[in-house]
């Protein structure tokens, strides 16, 4: 009978992702309430040193597949290490990262393992003994339940919404022992951006600009940089070409839910508030007061970002000093 809790841990370049810590410490949490073991998965080429990075957030075992053909992130590869190790485990729950990896590997998994797959969800809870979880569906108008039939259940978490806690448990690293084909496809280039920028998705603080900046981010890049946050987008802004297409945050961009979310010069959306709407506070500067982002706004501030920004920027530095 399936029993357990399996989290799959994602890392990049000898670094887990903070949505790692934010899976085991979930994983954590429902194997407690469900009274059962928490494993973690850990996959990469020479991933064994830092695997133990996650024993401070309370799983039952890591275990570890190191492996050269692992170094880099492949669909097939990945899938069928995981495949492996889920069914040596016969696990109740999948948990994963709603990343763009997470994304990818949790819907091959689930065609894999013919499991019931909940992706991107928010929370988890346990009612009427039956795991809940919860998504926003319809470009987030509405947050759906779900309830999945048959075992494992495979669960993708959105980045920064499940809370980073620490557990003192007594961890196992096990090795696990694997043999990974020639894969079909391989990554033959790598162009990485910029390594001190902060991950759009993982970042506390997201400022975020839309058309109203008519392509000067100056002052958005700066007041990000000093609240320590990324820079985002509207499509509208990626599509003038004024931001790369990473920055862009909506249903046709990145998913996030930050701590701050500052909407510069941007309308409101219904696509782009999608993409953001989960935020915990939201902060909307626009000249239109009756900009569709204010219903959405926790603050709002009507008018020119040029003058607002800049005053901005002038307080959050005098309480820096």
């Amino acid at each position: 009978m399936a029993q357990g809790v399996f989290v799959i841990c994602e890392q990049q370049d000898g670094a887990f992702r903070k949505i790692s810590y934010e899976a085991v410490s979930e994983g954590r949490r429902q194997a407690d309430s469900l009274n059962t073991d928490l494993t973690a998965l850990v996959l990469g080429g020479g991933v064994t040193e830092m695997a133990a990075d996650l024993e401070k957030f309370g799983p039952d075992k890591i275990l570890v597949a190191d492996d050269p053909a692992l170094t880099d992130y492949s669909t097939e590869a990945y899938t069928t290490v995981c495949t492996h190790a889920i069914k040596s485990r016969d696990p109740m729950v999948i948990i994963t990262g709603a990343s763009t990896q997470g994304k990818d590997l949790s819907a091959r998994l689930a065609a894999r393992l013919d499991a019931g797959l909940a992706m991107d969800c928010v929370a988890i809870r346990i009612e009427n003994d039956q795991l809940i979880y919860t998504r926003p569906m319809f470009g987030g108008k509405i947050l759906a339940e779900i309830n999945i039939i048959g075992t494992p259940h495979i669960v993708a978490i959105r980045s920064n919404v499940m809370a980073i806690t620490e557990s003192s448990m007594t961890c196992t690293i096990d090795q696990l022992d694997i043999q990974v084909d020639e894969p079909k496809t391989k990554v033959i280039d790598k162009k990485l951006e910029s390594g001190d920028k902060v991950e759009l998705t993982e970042a506390d603080v997201i400022v975020s600009g839309g058309r109203g900046t008519g392509g000067d981010y100056g002052a958005i890049e700066e007041l990000a940089a000093l609240l320590n946050g990324a820079v985002g987008a509207s499509r509208s802004a990626v599509d003038e070409g004024w931001r790369p297409h990473s920055d862009q945050v909506g249903q046709t961009g990145k998913v996030v839910s930050p701590n701050l979310y500052v909407a510069c010069g941007i309308s409101g959306a219904i696509q782009h508030l999608a993409g953001m709407s989960t935020s915990k506070n939201i902060v909307a500067i626009n000249k239109d007061s009756e900009a569709p982002i204010f219903s959405k706004a926790d603050f709002g501030v009507a008018g020119d970002l040029f003058e607002v920004i800049p005053e901005i920027i002038k307080e959050v530095k005098k309480i820096k000093e």
